[in-house]
């Protein structure tokens, strides 16, 4: 594939959707483009803002918390597996706040804990809190959502 019909495929495909230069780097090995047009290719996306890494980890941040009910520890490592710098993952993932992490997590253990069978609350909360770290939810969000005394309060 030449560079030209690459630069076409993955500009369409880009005004699509969100891509990464990781995804887009990936897709032209897959095609056997040379490094050399790889790299002229990639260029090209980025200066012509089909493809912004930035852009890419705010998109799918919010995707990811949102649809996907997922933790910031899990989503920020599935952004490292995109390759987006550490810089730029934890300012996408600062944009969340942890109100909202906590609207995201509350409802899930509800939800778990209706259908999960255990001896003790005991048993009961250390089942949730290793569902909720599971998802990729922090400690210190998991304890806003299920550290209550009352029994009665607990996830209400």
């Amino acid at each position: 594939m030449t560079a030209h019909q690459a630069f076409s495929k993955l500009s369409a495909l880009c005004a699509r959707s969100e891509h990464c230069q990781h995804d887009m780097l990936e897709k032209m090995r897959q095609w056997g483009v040379s490094a050399e047009d790889q790299a002229a290719v990639m260029q090209r996306l980025v200066s012509e803002r089909y493809v912004d890494d930035a852009r890419f980890a705010r998109a799918f941040v919010l995707d990811k918390v949102r649809y996907n009910k997922w933790g910031r520890r899990k989503v920020e490592q599935a952004l490292w597996l995109k390759h987006i710098d550490k810089q730029t993952a934890a300012e996408a993932l600062d944009d969340i706040s942890d109100e909202e992490y906590v609207a995201v997590l509350r409802p899930l253990l509800k939800q778990k804990r209706k259908s999960t069978k255990a001896q003790s609350e005991y048993e009961l909360t250390m089942k949730l809190i290793k569902f909720a770290l599971g998802h990729g939810f922090t400690m210190d969000i998991i304890r806003q959502c299920i550290d209550v005394d009352d029994e009665d309060e607990f996830l209400d």
